[in-house]
């Protein structure tokens, strides 16, 4: 572990000690600092967060003890080692109990102030690294949310999955995150410094997949002029995601199979073989097993794809998550788009909470960037929604009859009046209209084309 360059703080009273320490410890290849007592310690220390500390207890002004506490006190993780007469060490024990690393009795030997120095650095540059990775595993699950126990589940599975090589299959509805699950996988492994490339199986023409996934050389077909690196070879040392793999047409799927168990390829065109070192993540929304019986997907390439499978719930089978998602989506898109939106009203939560989601979290996304862009106020009412979420109150098809349709009619003509009255009055003016119902102008003249309301209450057409 490299530590020089790490900065220590020598804290003593003495100067012939601060200046063997400085000297010793300068050999050691680490940038040293001084002070003479613990105010002129808590003034350095502030002004450099030095990643050690080496402190008398017995000093003039201010002693090391209180120094100690002012330290920890503006740093909880602070790596402090006291020094300490015979006589005062039960002092150095009691700042242990508090928190520093260690101390050290004088007078000292040399060797061991190097040995107890360099394990406290060791130790703040392992703290510092567990903190880190902290952040950046909290980065890549950022974007997928959810308690639910269909969520934590595949939580458990990205975390043992992760530090491993394994082939892993993300199976899923559209708009449930299936990428999203393959980048915390990512970003989760010892991979996460190298790159992560996608590729979509299903967004080009099966004779372009191959080109992409291998690359080609200059001259392999009409219109390839120079040599192209292929997604495999972007992906070296790193992390590859198949998308939508179910769409893969055969002829490419024997070629992948080829690279999954050994690792080697050549580009279109090419005799020369080409070896990486890839990690590859499929997700499909489609049902391979039927693809397998219709002899659309290969049975051997599936089994080498499906080593790991993850299956992410629909929206709507995972309701519990829906405010969370809610709450997430209004932050995101209110500091994107500077509108001063503080919150979700209930009654526009349990229609979020009953609609189906057929496009599952992608729809719920869209839905909650409708409502800011169009919304006014500081609050989403039920007004803000789409209409189809406003109207959708009956699970994706189940037939809406008796009391469903009263509901949604109920809903709509309350909406309707509502409109209404708030341009009856207003005047018929729109822009007022609007801040009266907490919904933008643009909004409000949506909702009266929805709705065929030309006139006002009073029966006069409204204003600009």
């Amino acid at each position: 572990m490299g530590l020089e360059g790490k900065r220590i703080l020598v804290v003593d009273d003495e100067t012939s000690v601060q200046r063997l320490l400085r000297d010793v410890l300068a050999k050691q290849g680490y940038k040293i600092m001084t002070a003479g007592n613990g105010q002129e310690a808590v003034e350095t220390y502030q002004a450099n967060r030095p990643d050690l500390v080496l402190m008398d207890v017995r000093m003039p002004v201010m002693d090391g003890m209180t120094a100690f506490g002012s330290i920890k006190a503006m740093d909880q993780e602070a790596m402090v080692i006291m020094m300490t007469a015979y006589a005062t060490v039960e002092d150095a024990v009691k700042a242990m109990k508090e928190g520093a690393f260690d101390y050290i009795i004088k007078p000292f030997h040399i060797d061991e102030v190097k040995v107890i120095v360099r394990r406290g650095l060791e130790v703040r540059s392992l703290t510092n690294e567990v903190k880190s990775f902290r952040r950046r595993l909290a980065d890549s699950y950022a974007n997928i949310i959810g308690k639910s126990r269909r969520m934590q589940e595949v939580f458990d599975i990205i975390e043992r999955v992760a530090d491993t090589n394994v082939t892993v299959l993300i199976r899923g509805e559209s708009g449930t995150g299936k990428e999203l699950v393959a980048r915390a996988i990512h970003y989760h492994s010892p991979r996460r410094d190298k790159p992560f490339v996608k590729i979509n199986c299903s967004a080009m023409p099966a004779t372009l997949v191959e080109s992409e996934l291998f690359g080609h050389e200059k001259g392999a077909f009409t219109g390839a002029h120079i040599r192209k690196p292929g997604k495999f070879e972007m992906a070296d040392g790193g992390t590859l995601l198949l998308d939508e793999v179910g769409e893969m047409d055969p002829a490419t799927q024997v070629k992948l199979l080829r690279v999954l168990q050994e690792q080697e390829f050549e580009r279109l065109g090419g005799t020369e073989t080409i070896r990486v070192n890839v990690r590859v993540i499929a997700s499909t929304n489609a049902n391979l097993e039927e693809a397998i019986n219709r002899k659309a997907f290969r049975e051997d390439l599936y089994y080498r794809l499906n080593v790991v499978p993850v299956r992410l719930p629909p929206l709507r089978e995972r309701r519990e998550d829906i405010p969370e998602l809610v709450q997430y989506f209004v932050q995101k898109f209110a500091r994107e788009f500077h509108r001063e939106v503080r919150g979700v009203a209930p009654e526009a939560i349990d229609l979020l909470i009953r609609y189906s989601w057929p496009g599952n979290v992608r729809e719920l996304e869209n839905v909650i960037k409708h409502a800011i862009i169009l919304g006014n106020g500081d609050l989403l009412t039920p007004l803000h929604l789409p209409v189809n979420v406003r109207m959708g109150l009956q699970e994706q098809g189940t037939p809406v009859t008796g009391h469903h349709r009263q509901l949604r009619a109920a809903v709509r003509e309350l909406e309707r009046c509502m409109i209404r009255r708030a341009l009856a009055e207003t005047g018929g003016n729109r822009s007022e209209a609007a801040k009266q119902l907490g919904i933008s102008r643009r909004a409000l003249i949506y909702k009266i084309d929805e709705y065929g309301l030309n006139r006002n209450g009073a029966g006069e057409l409204g204003s600009v």
